[in-house]
């Protein structure tokens, strides 16, 4: 078997990622040797492979969900946002410039396309399924002659295309028929159908519309999802995470001592990796909460200042709306304050930053002892050590080089009192270190709160991505999903008008 499949969807934030994800590890249970594909990602949420490629998270998780390691090859470009205009680019891994997105667009995107399709053939010589994921949706008419994503991915390596539509926003009918009209002949071959997702209520009440659509365009309906909470896996993009919200929509368990502990976590301008707080969620009594006010401090029993793409400017941020103030605060009383990557370099003394925001010389928070030079090449390792008693995992996606003058060592940073900072993403889901920690910040908090001693967040991990394969074994059609990534888009399919603009 050499197969293949492009997940499309008819907006951003359909589902691609998930389903993805989902067919991946169905297709593992079924002993299918698969990998996961996105030719280009922008996300302020990455990963460091073995290697020491960086590629988004979500391709990670659906390696996870492949139950293979994940490579460069399978994210081959990585688009990072600067802001509202520009982008780094990440190519095979490595940074290799920032570009504004008319730059990008304009030339650079269509160069990549051969690098695409290489990464592409390798992975299929290599496994016997890949199942690419798509990127905002496939009838972007504006962006579709550069496109090295979607039909442009589709077309070159001959790729079944299913659509993705998220019926809980509405519309779906009009975006999957929408979607289609608005594709060349030429692309339109390669839809072989939809895929309905998040539904909630009786199937038997959709079933007339998938009939009508099914007669509108010739294509079937390959499955109806239902809705399902706590199922997102790493998202994509850090800017739309909701500043009020619970983290994946997750349940908070009860506490196994007396008390809850609160955490607020800062949600900074160009906001990266906050996944790194999904562990804190999965412990049962935490609770976790994005804020950007300085009163919403008051009652958290920890608060992390996250990672971020843009250091100076979320330190800009939280000076504009007093949080910094509030930080300052928390430290001098001893009061849990957590650093990570952009965070630690912001609670630091000094920051000299030629490279990202270009602002030369820039204070801290000052409240650890360490200083911090932007250097060009970026620091992308999978370091492994010991801290509060405890083996300790993580990796680091960072230009800022810290000197730390002072403090006790804490992982590669320090911590005085109760202020830590590390450039240590995914520390907290080393289990042994994540119960010492919160241990910690528990009696610091005056907090009767016990860390549960048997959460396992790779097992929770490998929990949620066997609900995705059971929502596609359980809710599609797996006999006719199986022959789509096996021989293709059925032939003979029909042209919907009015088809892409000249």
């Amino acid at each position: 078997m050499n197969g293949g499949l492009l997940v499309a969807g008819t907006t951003s934030d359909a589902g691609k990622s998930v389903v993805t994800a989902g067919i991946c590890r169905w297709l593992v249970r079924q002993g299918v040797k698969a990998a996961p594909f996105k030719a280009q990602n922008m996300s302020l949420n990455s990963f460091v492979t073995r290697e020491g490629a960086e590629i988004g998270r979500a391709q990670a998780m659906q390696a996870q969900a492949c139950r293979i390691e994940p490579t460069a090859l399978m994210n081959p470009v990585l688009l990072k946002p600067g802001g509202e205009q520009s982008s780094q680019v990440v190519l095979l891994g490595r940074p290799v410039g920032e570009l504004s997105a008319r730059g990008y667009h304009g030339g650079r995107q269509q160069q990549l396309l051969g690098t695409v399709l290489d990464c592409l053939a390798e992975l299929r010589g290599t496994y016997d399924a890949v199942i690419c994921e798509g990127a905002g949706s496939p009838a972007e008419i504006n962006l579709r002659r550069t496109d090295i994503v979607n039909m442009g991915v589709a077309r070159n390596a001959r790729l079944p295309v299913l659509v993705v539509g998220d019926i809980d926003r509405g519309g779906v009918f009009a975006s999957f028929f929408g979607t289609l009209a608005l594709l060349s002949p030429e692309d339109q071959e390669l839809v072989a159908g939809f895929l309905v997702n998040k539904f909630r209520g009786d199937v038997s009440l959709l079933e007339p519309g998938l009939d009508m659509l099914h007669g509108l365009t010739g294509r079937q309906t390959y499955g109806v999802l239902p809705f399902r909470h706590g199922l997102g896996i790493d998202e994509e993009d850090g800017l739309r995470v909701s500043l009020r919200g619970a983290v994946r929509e997750s349940h908070v368990s009860s506490p196994v001592g007396e008390d809850v502990l609160r955490v607020a976590v800062c949600a900074i301008p160009l906001m990266s990796n906050f996944t790194d707080v999904d562990a804190l969620a999965a412990e049962p009594g935490v609770v976790v909460r994005f804020v950007d006010r300085p009163e919403e401090l008051a009652d958290a029993d920890l608060v992390v200042v996250p990672g971020t793409r843009g250091t100076v400017r979320a330190l800009e941020w939280l000076h504009e709306r007093g949080i910094a103030d509030a930080l300052r605060r928390r430290a001098a009383e001893h009061r849990p304050v957590l650093g990570i990557c952009g965070g630690f370099q912001i609670l630091g003394e000094h920051i000299e930053d030629e490279v990202e925001s270009r602002q030369g010389q820039v204070e801290g928070l000052g409240v650890l002892p360490v200083r911090v030079r932007f250097a060009p090449e970026k620091t992308l390792t999978r370091p492994e050590g010991e801290a509060l008693g405890e083996r300790v995992e993580g990796y680091e996606i960072h230009h800022g080089v810290a000197q730390v003058l002072g403090g006790e060592p804490f992982l590669d940073g320090c911590r005085v009192g109760q202020t830590w900072g590390t450039h240590w993403h995914g520390s907290l889901e080393s289990d042994g270190f994540r119960r010492a920690f919160l241990r910690e910040v528990a009696a610091a908090a005056g907090r009767r709160f016990v860390p549960a001693p048997d959460t396992s967040f790779a097992a929770l991990r490998e929990e949620q991505l066997d609900r995705l394969g059971d929502l596609i074994e359980q809710h599609a059609d797996t006999d006719a999903l199986w022959r789509l990534i096996e021989s293709g888009a059925p032939q003979g399919l029909p042209f919907i008008p009015p088809g892409a603009p000249a």
